[in-house]
C-alpha cells in the first residue's frame, strides 16, 4: 500500500520540475524514488518474503490482584468476590505461520497466540460451589475455561499442573483455601493479558460449633421441584422458538452454564445441598371450576403460534394445535404451561442419574381469572374468586350451604364425574409417547394415570403421589355418610400400582388439616383412614404447614418468654405444643387478646383426636369414630403404627412471622394470597432457615421419632421430607 501511494506522490512532485534526465521525464523519476521508498516500508510491516511479519507477539505478561501479604477473605453464604492470583506460570507462546497477500514471492506472518496457567484463591475455608463467574465484568460460561476447583478442604492435594510446572513433592495444596486452577487460558480474547475475574461463592455456616445438621445444606435431605409449569422448564435438552429466519428464541437456556435451566438448577442442587437424596417433581394440570361436577382438568400451552424446535410440545395424548391457551391478563400468560411430557421423561431420569429418589408429584392448579362468569359454590356468588387453591374444589353448593347434594346420591354422581372414566388400558406407550384411547374427557383419573404411564416409560419412580390437598373433596359424604372421593383415591392407588408395580411407594399427600379426620354435623370421621389402611398405599402422605409459634410486637404476649421467635427451642417446643395441640383459638378476636382455650376430651379422655399436631399419638392408637357423639364400638381400617408418615411438602416463607402461619404465601394474582398472622411483610430469611433446621432436628431425633414394630422404620420419614421448595427456573428471568 505504501508503494502505491508514495510511487503516485513522486510522480507527481517529478512533474512539477519538468525537463529530462538521461532521457527519462521528471514524472518517471520521482515515481520510482517514491515506489522505492514505499517498498521499503511495505516490507517492514508487511515482510517481503524472507521477513516475517510478527502479529499478536507480546513481551511480557502482565497479571492483576497478585500482591503478596493481601489478605485472605471470608465467604459467608453467597457473594461475588475477585480473589488473588495465588500462582501463575510464565506465558506460553504459540505461533502459527502462514504465508499471505498477492504477488509473489507472498510474505510470511507469523501469528502468535499466548496462553496461561494461573490459580486464583477465593476465600478462606470449604466453600459449596462456585457458581456463576465473570471476566473483565461479562459473563461466561465455566465450559469455556479449563477450571478445576479446590473447595478448601484440609485434605485436598495439589493440583496436578501446579506440580508439573514445579515438580513432585514442591507444589503447595493450599489447604484450608479455596481456590480454582485455571489451565491454559487462552488470553487472545482478552488483549493479550489476564482479564480481571469474579466468581459467584457459596459458602456455607462451618466450623468447630456447627454441626452437621445446623445448616440447610446440612439438614434439607428432599426437595420439591418447583414451579411445576413451563413448557420446557424440565427439559434437559435445549429448545427454541423460531420466531422469523435467522431469529430464534431460547425456550431453556437463560445461562453462560452452557446447560439448560433445569441442568443447572439439579447441578447446583447438588453442590449446595448435598444431603438432598430426594426430588419431588412437580408437574401440573389446570383445573378451571371449584364445582367438581363441572370441573375439567387439562394441559394447556401458553401460546399455540410457534412448537419448540428439537421437542414438539406434547402433553396428555394430545399436541400444541389440540391444547387450550392458560389464560392471559394484561397479555401475559399467568402461569407457564404444562411441561412437555417429553421434558417430564428427561427431567426423571437426569435426577435419578444424579442418584436422588424421584417422588412424581401431579398438581392441580385453578386458572380461574378475576371477572369469570362461574357460580362460587361456597358463597352463591355469580363469580368464583381468582386462582384459587384446589383445596375448595367441592359440590354444585358447598357442604353446610342450604340445597347442597351433601349426604347424598347426586354428591356422588359429582364426584364421578370429577373423577372421569379412564383406565389404565386406555394409555399405551410407543416408544416415549404415551397415547390415550379412551373416552373423551378431562377427568382426575386420566391426569394421574397419563402420568403413572409416562413415569413407567421413564424407567419407574422411587414414589408416587395419586393427589395433594383436595381437602374439601375428601370430606364430601354420599349416601349413608360414605366418603365417595376417598373410595375414588384408593382405587386409582391400586390402577397406579398395576401401571408402576410393587417398587414405587404410592400415597396422597394430605394437606395438614385433612390428614387426621373431619368433623361435620356432630360428628367426627377418621374419613381418610380406608385410604391410609390400604394395601396399595405405603405411607401417609401430609403436606405440613402447621404453626411454630404465635409471635406477637412487644415484650407481654404469652410467648415473650421465650426471648425471640428464632429460638430453636422455641419452635421446636410448638412442633409437639402450642396451637393445634395444646390449646386452640375459638375466634380472631380470641386470637386479638391470646385467649387460649385448652383442647381437651372429657368424654373419652381422647384429645388427641381433636389435635392436628399430635402425629404420635394418631399414629400409635386405634381410631374410633363419633357418630352422634357417641363413640363407636369397632375401630377404623387404621393399623396402628403400620406406615410411616412423609412430609410431602413443609416450609414456610421467608417473611417476618413466617412460622406463625407457614401456609401463607404472598402472591397479588391470586385471591388465597395473604401474609402470615401479625407479620410486617418484611422479608426474613434467617426465620425461614430456624424453621427448617427446627422441624428436621426435631425428628431427626430417636428418642421423639419412634421406631415401628411393624415395618422397622421411624413414625416420621424425615430423610424424604421434601422442603418447599427448589426451583428449577434458577435462571429464567421470567
Amino acid at each position: 500500500m505504501a508503494t502505491l501511494l508514495l510511487s503516485a506522490a513522486g510522480a507527481a512532485i517529478g512533474a512539477g520540475f519538468g525537463g529530462t534526465i538521461l532521457g527519462l521525464s521528471g514524472a518517471v523519476i520521482g515515481r520510482t524514488i517514491g515506489a522505492t521508498l514505499g517498498r521499503v516500508i511495505d516490507q517492514r510491516l508487511m515482510g517481503s518474503g524472507s521477513e516475517p511479519v510478527d502479529v499478536g507477539r507480546i513481551d511480557r505478561l502482565r497479571l492483576t490482584g497478585a500482591s503478596e501479604g493481601a489478605p485472605i477473605g471470608q465467604v459467608w453464604g453467597r457473594m461475588r468476590i475477585a480473589g488473588q492470583v495465588i500462582w501463575a506460570t510464565e506465558f506460553t507462546e504459540t505461533v502459527r505461520r502462514r504465508r499471505s497477500g498477492k504477488g509473489a514471492p507472498k510474505p510470511r506472518v507469523n501469528e502468535y497466540s499466548h496462553s496461561v496457567s494461573l490459580a486464583i484463591a477465593l476465600c478462606e475455608g470449604e466453600i459449596l460451589r462456585v457458581g456463576r463467574i465473570w471476566a473483565d465484568g461479562n459473563e461466561i460460561s465455566p465450559r469455556d475455561l479449563n477450571l478445576r476447583l479446590y473447595s478448601g478442604s484440609e485434605t485436598q492435594l495439589p493440583d496436578p499442573k501446579i506440580e508439573a510446572v514445579e515438580g513432585a513433592g514442591r507444589a503447595p495444596a493450599y489447604r484450608g483455601v479455596a481456590y480454582v486452577l485455571i489451565e491454559d487460558l487462552d488470553l487472545g480474547s482478552y488483549g493479550n493479558r489476564v482479564p480481571q475475574f469474579s466468581f459467584e461463592v457459596v459458602r456455607s455456616a462451618q466450623g468447630p460449633g456447627v454441626e452437621p445438621g445446623s445448616t440447610l445444606a446440612g439438614a434439607i435431605r428432599a426437595v420439591a421441584m418447583i414451579p411445576g409449569t413451563g413448557e420446557y422448564g424440565l427439559a434437559t435438552t435445549p429448545v427454541h422458538y423460531a420466531d422469523g429466519p435467522g431469529r430464534n428464541r431460547t425456550a431453556n437456556m437463560h445461562s453462560a452454564s452452557g446447560l439448560t435451566d433445569f441442568a443447572t438448577s439439579l447441578r447446583q442442587l447438588g453442590e449446595e445441598m448435598p444431603a438432598v437424596g430426594s426430588v419431588s417433581l412437580v408437574v401440573s394440570w389446570f383445573g378451571n371450576d371449584l364445582r367438581c361436577g363441572s370441573c375439567e382438568l387439562r394441559p394447556k400451552v401458553e401460546q399455540k403460534a410457534r412448537d419448540g424446535v428439537g421437542m414438539p410440545w406434547r402433553a396428555g395424548g394430545i399436541g400444541r394445535s389440540a391444547a387450550q391457551e392458560v389464560p392471559r391478563v394484561e397479555d401475559s400468560s399467568i402461569y407457564g404451561g404444562t411441561p412437555a411430557d417429553a421434558s417430564v421423561i428427561e427431567a426423571i431420569r437426569a435426577v435419578r442419574g444424579c442418584g436422588k429418589e424421584v417422588m412424581f408429584y401431579p398438581f392441580i392448579l385453578m386458572d380461574q381469572v378475576e371477572g369469570n362468569a362461574l357460580p362460587d359454590p361456597w358463597t352463591g356468588a355469580g363469580s368464583q374468586p381468582k386462582l384459587p387453591w384446589r383445596g375448595r374444589i367441592t359440590l354444585s353448593i358447598a357442604p353446610g350451604r342450604a340445597g347442597s347434594p351433601d349426604r347424598t346420591a347426586a354428591a356422588e354422581a359429582e364426584v364421578a364425574r370429577f373423577f372421569g372414566a379412564a383406565r389404565p388400558e386406555h394409555f399405551t406407550a410407543v416408544g416415549d409417547t404415551v397415547a390415550y384411547s379412551g373416552p373423551e374427557d378431562w377427568g382426575y383419573r386420566r391426569f394421574i394415570l397419563h402420568y403413572a404411564r409416562l413415569c413407567a416409560v421413564a424407567g419407574g419412580v422411587d414414589a408416587f403421589c395419586i393427589g395433594s390437598e383436595m381437602r374439601s373433596l375428601t370430606q364430601i359424604r354420599g349416601a349413608g355418610d360414605s366418603f365417595p372421593a376417598v373410595d375414588a383415591l384408593r382405587q386409582l392407588a391400586q390402577d397406579v400400582r398395576q401401571i408402576l408395580g410393587p417398587e414405587t411407594k404410592i400415597s396422597y399427600a394430605a394437606d395438614w388439616s385433612e390428614y387426621f379426620g373431619h368433623r361435620a354435623d356432630g360428628n367426627l370421621y377418621f374419613n381418610l383412614d380406608p385410604l391410609w389402611a390400604d394395601p396399595n398405599v405405603d405411607f401417609i402422605g401430609i403436606d405440613n404447614y402447621m404453626p411454630l409459634s404465635d409471635w406477637r410486637d412487644g415484650e407481654d404476649h404469652a410467648d415473650a418468654g421465650w426471648g425471640s421467635i428464632y429460638n430453636l427451642d422455641y419452635l421446636r417446643a410448638n412442633i409437639e405444643g402450642g396451637e393445634g395441640f395444646d390449646w386452640y383459638y375459638d375466634s380472631p378476636e380470641g386470637a386479638l387478646a391470646q385467649r387460649r382455650l385448652p383442647i381437651t376430651d372429657g368424654d373419652h379422655d381422647e384429645p388427641w383426636v381433636f389435635r392436628y399436631k399430635d402425629l404420635r399419638s394418631w399414629w400409635s392408637n386405634l381410631h374410633h369414630e363419633r357418630i352422634g357423639g357417641v363413640r363407636q364400638t369397632s375401630p377404623t381400617a387404621w393399623v396402628p403404627g403400620s406406615k410411616p408418615f412423609r412430609f410431602t411438602e413443609f416450609g414456610a416463607p421467608a417473611v417476618d412471622r413466617g412460622t406463625n402461619q407457614p401456609n401463607k404465601f404472598v402472591d397479588d394474582k391470586s385471591s388465597e394470597s395473604g401474609l402470615p398472622a401479625w407479620s410486617s411483610g418484611r422479608r426474613d430469611d434467617l426465620i425461614q432457615m430456624q424453621y427448617f433446621l427446627a422441624v428436621t432436628s426435631y425428628w431427626s431425633d430417636p428418642v421423639r421419632n419412634p421406631v415401628s414394630a411393624l415395618y422397622g422404620g421411624p413414625m416420621v420419614d424425615i430423610a424424604r421430607a421434601h422442603a418447599w421448595a427448589w426451583d428449577a427456573r434458577c435462571c429464567d428471568p421470567r
